[in-house]
């Protein structure tokens, strides 16, 4: 039997591992019999050398068989979807999108994480609501899943513990960027939710990973051919990241802008987001005839408000007081009686008259995150009151002095580089006309 060393050597010149090896290596990364530095030197042999589509295979199944590999009963079969962003700027799409898949009878089981860089958290959004507990045990998800259709928690102890660990070892190896260890740490952990479909929100452009959608594209192909591997129905959606989703950034102002969402009164980029993605996955599970169909179903259930009740009951069966979730989604909410407000706020204003031709989300969720809104280690605390609003959109003419931004802040105070790097952030052109970009570029199918 080959050793660790031959392992690495292997990969290190080029070579493919075998099945066999693969299954030696997570095996040996789950039980704590590799050493650090040989974890470290397997990593980068691989974002050196990559990795075949039949080894990405096994070593996202190995991953994924790691820990528990949830089950679901008989009768929800074609029935449990999920979805996975690789993460932008105001990205709540989650919040809308899992109630709104629950009403229209999908069970939606969401593993989701935290903040981390400039990218916003769905778990750190959702900790704003006060009671809100994102920890549960696999016996508690089943129990939500059939009394309210969805919910949304943090990985569990059980699942995927492979790729816990390579995920630490991928921050401080700077190998986070591998595409095959990218596709093994989301894939694995689908898997682990015995999905029937899951849809993928790969995006583009200056405030995502991927700057260019070709990038994108290699990614979406790779996670939606790996996924499949699997046995799940696997579709990705290719969308711009370039300014901001939505109006907000920051954890309790995107809770806010959710709930309003949820109301029927949301912007409409999200939209566009939440009914596509919802529209691919119901087309997949069936639930509609195409994807047309699917976003109508998607939309009538936010609209209707159908989606707004899945939210209270998943807010109330994940910890949430019955009265806090009663005055969060009454028709008039005074949502800063619950959520925590900033003491300080401090409204930016236009320096010239004109259009506004672009935001960048990037510069926004940079500065929100240097205040205390995001962190820069997995342990590292967030203040949930932290954020910006944009008080202007894209193609709106405004003249020189009109506030722009609104920003949310606490005892550390932006600087003088902070406010100049926002104004730079904002583009108004005296004869500027804003030409709109499809948000949603292309769908991949399975």
């Amino acid at each position: 039997m080959a050793s660790m060393a031959d392992l690495i050597r292997k990969k290190r010149d080029g070579g493919v591992l075998s099945k066999e090896e693969i299954c030696t290596f997570i095996r040996c990364i789950t039980d704590g019999t590799m050493e650090e530095c040989q974890t470290g030197a397997m990593l980068m042999a691989i974002w050196q050398k990559g990795m075949v589509q039949e080894e990405i295979q096994t070593l996202t199944r190995e991953m994924m068989s790691s820990g528990e590999v949830m089950s679901w009963p008989k009768e929800w079969a074609g029935l449990v979807v999920d979805k996975h962003s690789t993460g932008g700027v105001g990205d709540k799409v989650s919040l809308v999108l899992a109630p709104a898949l629950a009403a229209c009878g999908c069970k939606v089981p969401m593993i989701s994480g935290r903040g981390l860089a400039h990218t916003g958290g769905t778990l750190d959004k959702l900790e704003s609501i006060p009671g809100f507990s994102v920890r549960q045990s696999t016996a508690e998800i089943h129990e939500m899943l059939r009394s309210v259709g969805c919910c949304i928690v943090g990985q569990t102890e059980v699942l995927v513990p492979a790729d816990r660990i390579l995920y630490a070892r991928r921050d401080i190896t700077s190998t986070v960027d591998s595409l095959p260890l990218i596709a093994g740490s989301i894939i694995s952990k689908k898997g682990a939710e015995s999905l029937y479909a899951l849809v993928l929100d790969v995006k583009f452009g200056r405030a995502a990973l991927y700057k260019d959608m070709d990038s994108a594209r290699e990614l979406a192909q790779l996670l939606v051919g790996v996924g499949k591997g699997l046995g799940m129905r696997t579709a990705a959606v290719l969308s711009r990241m370039d300014a901001v989703i939505g109006q907000c950034v920051g954890n309790s102002l995107e809770v806010i802008e959710s709930l309003e969402t949820l109301k029927g009164k949301g912007p409409a980029d999200l939209m566009e987001l939440v009914t596509t993605l919802g529209g691919v996955l119901l087309q997949m599970t069936g639930m509609a005839s195409d994807e047309s169909e699917g976003r109508k179903r998607i939309l009538d259930a936010v609209i209707g408000g159908a989606a707004l009740d899945k939210f209270q009951a998943m807010m109330e069966a994940q910890g949430v007081a019955n009265e806090t979730t009663l005055r969060l989604c009454s028709a008039h909410a005074d949502y800063h009686s619950i959520l925590r407000r900033s003491h300080y706020q401090m409204e930016l204003e236009t320096l010239v008259d004109g259009v506004v031709v672009d935001v960048c989300g990037l510069t926004l969720a940079e500065i929100v995150n240097e205040l205390g809104a995001g962190r820069s280690s997995a342990e590292g605390l967030i203040n949930h009151s932290v954020g910006a609003e944009l008080l202007v959109m894209l193609g709106q003419r405004v003249r020189k002095g009109e506030s722009w931004l609104r920003l949310h802040y606490e005892d550390l105070a932006p600087s003088a580089d902070q406010i100049s790097r926002l104004q730079s952030a904002l583009v108004v052109e005296d004869c500027g006309k804003y030409v709109v970009e499809a948000l949603v570029v292309e769908v991949l199918l399975p």
